[in-house]
């Protein structure tokens, strides 16, 4: 993938800043995207090359400010993974889940990768090549109690992959994603400490019983979804299209 543009969302830590230095470290050109300057600026400390910019994707027109912005900066997008989203921290049950909770959380775990993705594929149909990833969850193939908008979201997100790969894998594109399990990210210590709230818990009780789902007694870290997401990335992965890829270790979730 040397000198490969890649776009990738949700940069700023946990599984999307792992995916970006993986990326650069195989060659590609990086533009890290992410709401905190702070986040990217100490990204790119941590691995030159890297090119970011510190935006919201909630709006189409975000969206399209970070295509035009990576094209202008780097190339034609060959490579965009889509990672950012809104984790369930904010979710109720089907009968409190808030309508507007859930709108938001749309827009940023559905609607943005479908813009990003509606634009990116556009370059690689003009180079006849190109790699898309979404990161969805092992909660896009399974339901959750008090996890309505971003259940729905990840499974909507699988739907969109699926979609996508009929059509750029007419001209060398593929579009796969990854199903990660427990991650130890901020966004997952969010929904710990929510879930430890609700159960008067302890955050440290809670990843002890996350831990447990798996054989080998812990969750995972975010290097370990993001050597997948760089193999998807990668020429070798050229006969790998459509696929849902779960990263969790043979856990229960």
């Amino acid at each position: 993938m040397e000198g490969r543009v890649a776009l990738v969302t949700g940069a700023g830590r946990g599984i999307g800043r792992a995916t970006a230095l993986a990326l650069a470290e195989r060659g590609a050109r990086v533009m890290a995207v992410a709401r905190t300057a702070d986040e990217l600026m100490s990204l790119v400390r941590e691995r030159r090359g890297i090119e970011w910019l510190a935006i919201s994707l909630a709006t189409p027109e975000a969206c399209a400010r970070v295509i035009e912005t990576t094209r202008r900066r780097l190339g034609p997008i060959e490579i965009l993974v889509n990672n950012a989203g809104v984790g369930s921290a904010g979710d109720g049950a089907i009968d409190e889940q808030d309508p507007e909770a859930f709108r938001a959380t749309m827009a940023l775990n559905l609607e943005a990768p479908f813009h990003l993705t509606r634009e990116a594929s556009r370059d690689m149909r003009e180079r006849g090549w190109g790699r898309i990833v979404m990161v969805s969850s092992t909660s896009g193939q399974v339901g959750a109690p008090r996890n309505v908008a971003y259940t729905t979201s990840k499974h909507a997100l699988l739907g969109l992959m699926r979609a996508t790969a009929m059509d750029v894998g007419a001209f060398g594109a593929t579009c796969n994603a990854v199903l990660p399990g427990w991650v130890r990210t901020a966004m997952a210590d969010r929904s710990a400490e929510r879930t430890a709230t609700r159960l008067d818990s302890t955050v440290e009780d809670v990843w002890a019983a996350r831990d447990a789902l798996y054989p080998r007694g812990r969750a995972l870290e975010p290097a370990e979804v993001a050597s997948v997401i760089a193999f998807l990335c990668s020429e070798a992965a050229s006969g790998v299209n459509g696929e849902p890829i779960t990263v969790a270790a043979g856990g229960a979730e």
